[in-house]
């Protein structure tokens, strides 16, 4: 009986010991393609990257890939990374999350959450895209080493990120300022010089702008033949100056520069869309897509007598050969009468035509009122497809290139894969229309040509 009892005493044993060694390789096969699996989705998200030869500040700013279908981001950090870790739901281990972050910069707090480890060791952090309902969109990243160095200077300013560089479609008349926020900034100035402040340090500015989030639409244009630059300081939420002014950048539309095609109209062809991106982010413009440049005298918030209106003003000092207009949608979708937009357009036309300027109507895309509401919450017209279409049946009596084509719209409302806020065409939608526009380019230039002859001779 002793014997028969250390017999199965030991393969007792032995069984338990394969039970654990296979256990335990289990878990680690499955760490492992975890592991490979996240380190996927980080070379796809393309972290920004450190190492304890090449650190950061204790208070840097993070970077990572655009993701032009998110809203905002959620980024999570952690003291070591955890041996299980969901890249799909959020993790206990974290030290710290926010979901504050609506670019694809931001400065964090690490001092407040992290300040033992700073100098020390590293700490990971992983970002995923969210919708507007606060849905994921993406898995997170995989976690990625941040090293820091009490060598390096610290953010102390804001990070100036708008890219006017003058490539096709960021010539704005109406500028859109963006820029990196420090972490406990609540508010912002906005300065404007007529020459570089960095250089005179007794520059005066001859406008100055108030924001309290981390872009800024000016509401004035900028037609100044030298151009001009632009600084951004923060504040605290006493109203204490935080560090220092950001570099400046230069900005220049000029009147004296020579403009073939301008674009005339209301946010849409300003630029923006998918509620978190606005002007400065160029994917978001049809004027980006073109097959030529073209000078974007639009502004944000227009009605079409407010397009009218402006006209003057705007468009006469840049002369441009081809103007480009759309504009309406804001006071259609609000219950304006249709002639009342039917009006504006053939003024803007007349003036155009008064003024040397071919002018090329463009259709209005469709809105979708339940996205409107859902994101604004804002009241469209009930009988707004009617008022749309009225308008647009003019405007396909005229010089015109088809733009609303660009979107299959069922039940006459714009589908939210073009637009998820219902009005704003997103990425995508913006590529459909400029397609539309550089499809028709060639014929509609003869069209106008030939429109703007016949009125200078009398026709």
């Amino acid at each position: 009986m002793t014997w028969l009892r250390r017999r199965r005493t030991y393969l007792l044993i032995i069984v338990l010991t394969v039970c654990i060694i296979g256990g335990a390789m289990g878990g680690i096969i499955f760490y492992q393609a975890q592991k490979k699996a996240s380190a996927v989705q980080a070379s796809e998200s393309k972290l920004m990257e450190t190492s304890v030869h090449d650190p950061v500040s204790f208070s840097p700013i993070l970077e990572w890939e655009k993701d032009i279908n998110a809203v905002f981001y959620e980024v999570e950090f952690f003291s070591s990374v955890p041996f299980f870790l969901d890249a799909n739901s959020e993790s206990a281990a974290a030290i710290y999350r926010t979901r504050r972050v609506y670019q694809n910069h931001y400065n964090p707090p690490l001092q407040e959450f992290a300040g033992e480890f700073l100098g020390k060791r590293p700490l990971y952090w992983r970002v995923r895209s969210m919708d507007f309902d606060g849905n994921p969109l993406t898995p997170f990243t995989s976690p990625a080493e941040l090293w820091t160095s009490p060598d390096i200077a610290p953010m102390n300013a804001p990070v100036l990120v708008t890219d006017y560089s003058g490539m096709r479609g960021t010539v704005l008349l109406y500028p859109v300022y963006h820029w990196v926020q420090q972490a406990d900034a609540k508010s912002y100035e906005v300065a404007l010089y007529h020459e570089n402040p960095q250089i005179n340090e007794n520059a005066q500015p001859f406008a100055t702008l108030f924001a309290n989030m981390s872009e800024l639409y000016d509401p004035f244009p900028r037609p100044l033949p030298n151009g001009f630059y632009w600084r951004v300081l923060s504040f605290d939420q006493d109203g204490n100056i935080l560090g220092t002014w950001s570099e400046p950048q230069y900005y220049k539309v000029s009147p004296l520069d020579t403009w073939e095609v301008g674009v005339l109209g209301d946010s849409i062809s300003h630029g923006g869309g998918h509620f978190s991106f606005g002007p400065a982010d160029f994917e978001f413009s049809y004027l980006t897509y073109l097959d030529f440049s073209a000078i974007n005298l639009s502004q944000s918030g227009d009605t079409a007598q407010m397009t009218r209106d402006r006209f003057d003003k705007d468009v006469l000092p840049y002369k441009p050969h081809y103007l480009l207009i759309m504009t309406g949608s804001n006071s259609l979708r609000a219950g304006e009468d249709p002639q009342v937009v039917i009006d504006c357009l053939k003024e803007i036309q007349h003036k155009c035509l008064e003024n040397n300027i071919a002018p090329i109507l463009l259709t209005l895309p469709m809105v979708n009122p339940d996205s409107i509401q859902h994101i604004f919450k804002e009241e469209t017209a009930p009988d707004y497809a009617r008022r749309f279409n009225t308008v647009n049946n003019f405007i396909r009596t005229q010089v015109y290139i088809d733009t609303a084509a660009a979107f299959v719209c069922p039940d006459d409302k714009l589908p939210v894969k073009y637009a998820l806020d219902g009005l704003h065409p997103d990425a995508n939608g913006k590529k459909f229309m400029a397609e539309k526009i550089n499809a028709a380019w060639p014929q509609v230039k003869g069209q106008a040509d030939r429109l703007l002859a016949n009125y200078q001779n009398g026709y």
